[in-house]
Parts: structure tokens; sequence; C-alpha cells
């Protein structure tokens, strides 16, 4: 090829790809859809993504665009929408426009569609949903009985931290292993030894999934899942171990076939084994293997990692802010002592410890993004048009850190929660796991868990780091889909 051909050529690319932008940047504009930054044809706004990870980029778009916006994730539209007035009316005021779920590629792979938890198709959620909210309060969810489970778990849980004799180690496993034998004993009717090389296996295998789809890897496996599930990378590890995870779900579903008293179900699979039975004649029913065996791993899997990273964020805290560990101790020793387990009664005689509580909930902004929504119909919006199908992004973050809601919005304070007089103060704007129809299956459960868990511990230890407060790093060592805190060390020391 001459030189002259070979410049023809190039202009010729250069024109057609000029013309593809200015194009798509005209159907883009159109619709009445709302503000954001110009996406490239097929890459959307990956250069705006790519240098501070999507959460910071999404929060500082926010200030450009306002507080609702649109980027596209590769050639996928997605509104982002921020504050609490704007995310309050699209959780909860105007819940059904926003009630489908959104994608998440890495996961939506796996499960393709079934489930409870991540399905699109409303009918069949609102069917599991049903269920699943009823089976789990008749297996003790938010009452006494699994309340009294907790107790016994922490209770093993302090044992378990007792052989480690002040020495310093990372604590992540040991909170999982007890925070993951809860919801086994829900799903799966028994808990696991903490030796039990199975839990050890479940616990990493899950740990693993969700920071990996958080991390820089797994977001772009979001914008681009048509290239990247071709391509070797990091992020392929999340369809691996989602197999080993759907695995262990159908063994424990043999087991329980072989073993099923329909008059005397154990636990979750269970029930959903005597519902398949009542309805195998109905040719539309939902209560089939496939999603038996999603619904029992998504319930699974976000009640095992959910509490895991709290507790675990909560401990880090601790560490950083002495005196508020010191305040906590205090108010255990005057209301509780030291010679029975807490109860959740106790959280409403606590005001200090339940404003701890809440505020570390605020502060780790465990999803700052939100599980994706999904608009149900074409949708008129804060003065936008949102076409149906359109992904939306209701940003937690936003809510949990709005100036207009919280004193210290981007620090670390219990005064958050907290009135004039030292009494709790109840605040709207605390969303930590969403909102309206579809907020968290376990949100009571979370709420339960936290408390106890960490009030046992702080009734028999105090948290030593072997750094000075001051140096101890609490920002998230991955934010994404999840935040994770960074990894670190400390000491139970005895009181």
């Amino acid at each position: 090829m001459d030189f002259s051909a070979a410049v023809t050529l190039l202009l010729a690319v250069c024109i057609s790809s000029l013309i593809m932008v200015l194009g798509f940047k005209v159907i883009w504009k159109s619709g009445n859809l709302p503000p954001g930054p110009t996406p490239l044809p097929f890459l959307g706004n990956i250069l705006q993504l790519r240098k501070r990870g999507i959460v910071q980029s999404l929060m500082e778009m926010r200030e450009k665009y306002g507080d609702v916006f649109m980027i596209y994730l590769g050639s996928r539209p997605v509104v982002v929408v921020n504050g609490y007035q704007s995310v309050k009316e699209a959780l909860v005021d105007r819940g059904d426009d926003f009630l489908a779920r959104g994608e998440i590629p890495a996961l939506d792979a796996v499960y393709k569609d079934y489930g409870m938890v991540l399905t699109s198709n409303l009918a069949r959620w609102r069917k599991l949903r049903s269920f699943s909210v009823t089976t789990l309060r008749g297996l003790g969810m938010g009452k006494r009985s699994i309340e009294e489970r907790i107790q016994e778990e922490a209770q093993h849980l302090v044992t378990e931290l007792r052989k480690n004799k002040e020495s310093i180690f990372d604590p992540q496993k040991c909170i999982g292993k007890a925070t993951c034998n809860i919801i086994c004993s829900i799903m799966f009717g028994s808990r696991y030894e903490y030796e039990d090389e199975q839990l050890l296996s479940l616990i990493m295998w899950i740990h693993e999934t969700f920071q990996t789809i958080s991390s820089a890897w797994g977001q772009l496996y979001e914008m681009f899942p048509w290239i990247m599930k071709y391509l070797p990378g990091q992020y392929n590890k999340v369809f691996t171990l989602m197999e080993k995870l759907l695995w262990f779900v159908e063994k424990r579903v043999k087991m329980n076939q072989k073993t099923l008293d329909a008059s005397n179900p154990r636990d979750y699979i269970d029930a959903f084994l005597i519902q398949m039975e009542k309805e195998k004649e109905d040719p539309h029913s939902e209560f089939h293997m496939t999603n038996l065996m999603c619904s029992t791993l998504q319930i699974f899997f976000s009640g095992v990692d959910t509490i895991s990273t709290t507790l675990t964020y909560a401990l880090l805290l601790l560490l950083r802010y002495q005196e508020v560990q010191a305040n906590v101790h205090d108010e255990i020793d005057r209301i509780i002592g030291r010679n029975r387990s807490p109860k959740l009664h106790d959280r409403s005689s606590m005001p200090y410890t339940d404003a701890v509580l809440h505020e570390i909930q605020r502060y780790i902004n465990l999803i700052p993004l939100g599980v994706p929504r999904a608009a149900t119909h074409d949708v008129q919006f804060r003065g936008y048009t949102i076409p149906k199908g359109t992904n939306v992004f209701l940003v937690l973050g936003s809510v949990l850190s709005d100036p207009n809601c919280f004193q210290y919005p981007n620090e670390f304070n219990p005064e958050n929660f907290l009135d004039e007089h030292g009494k709790f103060k109840k605040n709207d704007a605390f969303v930590p796991l969403a909102a309206g129809k579809r907020v968290c299956l376990g949100e009571g459960l979370v709420r339960m868990e936290l408390f106890i868990f960490l009030i046992t511990i702080l009734q028999n230890f105090t948290l030593k780091s072997p750094l000075p407060p001051e140096e101890i790093d609490i920002t998230p060592d991955v934010s994404g889909l999840g935040n994770f805190p960074k990894p670190y060390k400390l000491s139970f020391v005895p009181h």
C-alpha cells in the first residue's frame, strides 16, 4: 500500500469514527433523557469512570450533572439517582415504577433470571418473595427462637476468640464462621464446627465472589460482559466460585430429599421441597428445582457476607475510635453487666450503643450504589423520561451521607443518631440495605446479629490494635457493588 492510499484509508477511518460519535451523541441527547457525560460508541463512559473507580466517579459526576443523571456502562444506559429526597421518591413513594431488578452481568450469567432475590421477572419475584418471607418467619427469623440461636453462636465465637490468647490476627475468618452458621441453621437446618473444612470453604467462596465483583476487574466486566467473558482475567474466578456454591446447595438439597418429612419441615429447603410437591401438576409453577437452587444460594449468599463484612468493619472502626469503644463498654456494664447474654430488647435501654450501631452501618456504606433496579415502564421522574427497562442505580451512599439529613455526613460520629439529651434519634435517611418493597429480606436478622455479636464481643474483650489509632486506615479497600475494609489485625484482650 502506497503512502497516499494509507492516508486515504486513515482519513476514511477518522471520518467514519467522527460520524459514529456525532450520530451517537445526537441519539443519546434525544428523548428527554437525564443529562450526563457524552458516551463513546461501544465504550460508553469508561474514560470518565476508570480513574477513580465507579463509586467515586459517580459522586464527582453528581456535582456537575445534579441528583439525576445518566451514564453508559459500555453500551448499557444507567440512570443514577442521588440524595435522600430523590432516592426516597424512587424506592418508596414510587416504588412500583422501579420495582424491576437491574442487571449484574456476572451474577446474571449464573442465575439466568431465576431465584427470588435477583430475578427481573416480577411475577416470579412476588411468588417467591411471599413464600420466602412466610417460610423464614416460620423458621424463627425475627423471633425469639433465632435470637437464642444467635446468642448461642456468639458464645461459640467468644470461645474461639479466647483460643488466640491475646495474639494479633486478622478477625475476618473468625467472624465469618459465626455469621455463616446462623444462616446455615436457617437455610440448611444445622451449624458447622469452626474447624470444619466445608464451613471455611463456604466463607472463602462467598467473600471472594463478592469482593471480585466489587473490584476494578468486576466493574470492567459489568461494562463489557460480551467481550470480557471470552478473555482471561481475575474476574473469571467468579464463575468457578459460583459453580462451587451451587454444587454445595445441590448437595444439601439431595440430603434433604432423602430425609424429608412433609409434616415437619426443618429448614428453608424442606419448605420449598414440600411446596414443589404441592404444585407439581402446575406447569407454570415457580416451585421447581432451578428456583430452589437459585433462591437458596441468593438468600444464603446475602446472609453470610452482609453481616460478616459489617461486623469486620465495625471492629476496625472501634479500634480507630477508642473513646467510642470505651463508651460502649461503659453502657454494657451499666445495662447488661458481664454475666448474661445481651438480648435484643436491651438495645432500647442503650441509646449510645444503638447510635453507634446505626452509625457503623451508615458510615461503612456497605452497598454504596444499592442493588441495581430497572424501570418497569416508561417513567417520568424529576422532569426526565426514563425508558422502560433502563437500569437505575439508586445510590444509597448519597443518602447515608446527605448533609441535609446528617449533622456529620462525612465522618464517623454517633451524634448523627443522638439528640441534645443523649437520647437515640431516629433518622428516615438511614437506609443501609435500601427501602420499599424490595428491601433486603434479612434486614431484621442483620440488625439482631450486629447487636448480639458485637455486644457479646465487647462484653468479653477490649479491642487492641498494634497501630496507634490515628494510623488506622478506615477507608475501603475495595469499593464497587460492596465496600470492604482493608485487611487489618487486632488482639482481643479479656476484661
